[in-house]
């Protein structure tokens, strides 16, 4: 039983870093009801800025805690992702207000190439560190009711911990905010929420704004684990079962379907992977998705589309 729930544990903490990322494809599916393939690219861009800005401003400023050169990096690289947020609401999207969904996909594909190229142009491209002070060591749980306890990574911890919270402040954003309700409007319908008087440039610079700051954070976390390099934009792969298990409208589905798919990953490559030779992990995630896709394709907390003709 303490390995089972080791294990389950184990992927409770990898969902929950999936959800990081799927919030973005969430959020920006929310505001221009398109699905924002450059999501991937934004986790790699925000953490390439993290991890060279707190290596740089020790350089420049001769501040040597750590804690302050990282506060500062992150404020640096927050105000980076506004600037990208802004240039692709003025430069991208103004420009297709009202256009085709196939139009504005294939826009952020582009915007996904782009920040790939440039921000390894500006940042190099090697793999960088991002010490942000979280504790890697492993503690015991419930020593008492299991012999040994359960072996749980304190990184996995409080990263699951930030997750939560980022997602209760957006779900109350969406929920209870003009802001919120006029993004949900602009998904809606971009014309009709024009003509009641919802600026739509400034919802889409909002949302993009919003989602720079998951990816940011997103990056950092998968950064401090994994080191920031250009696998990090293969994560958003890993995320997509994710959306579509939730549902590409709902943010608390983005958290339920990431831990649905991480415990599902690594329960089944632990109990099934050794009769069958392994390898579930990779594939486990996209069959579920597939199975979502036939019989409910809205997800489990996705808004039903009823046309009617």
């Amino acid at each position: 039983m303490g390995f089972f729930l080791e294990t389950l544990f184990a992927g409770l903490m990898a969902g929950m870093l999936y959800s990081l990322v799927a919030l973005g494809f969430v959020l920006i599916y929310k505001a221009s009801g398109v699905f924002n393939f450059s999501q991937g690219a934004m986790v790699l861009f925000a953490a390439l800025a993290m991890a060279r800005f707190s290596e740089w401003i020790p350089l420049w400023t001769g501040v040597s805690n750590p804690i302050i050169a990282n506060l500062a990096a992150f404020v640096l690289a927050g105000l980076v992702m506004f600037l990208v947020a802004w240039l692709i609401e003025r430069l991208v999207l103004r420009h297709l207000v009202n256009q085709e969904g196939t139009t504005l996909l294939m826009a952020t594909l582009g915007i996904g190439y782009f920040l790939d190229g440039i921000g390894q142009s500006i940042f190099g491209s090697d793999i960088y560190e991002i010490q942000i002070g979280m504790p890697k060591d492993p503690i015991f749980l419930l020593e008492r009711l299991f012999p040994g306890g359960i072996l749980v990574n304190k990184e996995d911890l409080y990263a699951a911990l930030i997750a939560a919270v980022l997602v209760a402040l957006l779900s109350v954003f969406f929920q209870k905010t003009i802001t919120g309700r006029a993004l949900r409007a602009v998904a809606d319908d971009h014309q009709a929420a024009q003509s009641i008087g919802i600026p739509l440039n400034r919802i889409w610079f909002i949302v993009w704004c919003v989602a720079g700051i998951v990816a940011l954070v997103a990056g950092m976390i998968w950064g401090s684990k994994l080191g920031v390099q250009f696998s990090l934009t293969t994560v958003a792969l890993r995320a997509l079962p994710v959306v579509i298990l939730g549902g590409l409208t709902s943010v608390p589905g983005a958290i339920i379907g990431g831990l649905i798919i991480g415990m599902g990953e690594k329960l089944s490559e632990v109990f099934l992977g050794p009769y069958v030779g392994g390898g579930i992990e990779i594939w486990f995630a996209y069959v579920l998705a597939l199975v979502f896709l036939l019989f409910r394709p809205q997800g489990l907390f996705g808004e039903k589309i009823i046309d009617r003709v």
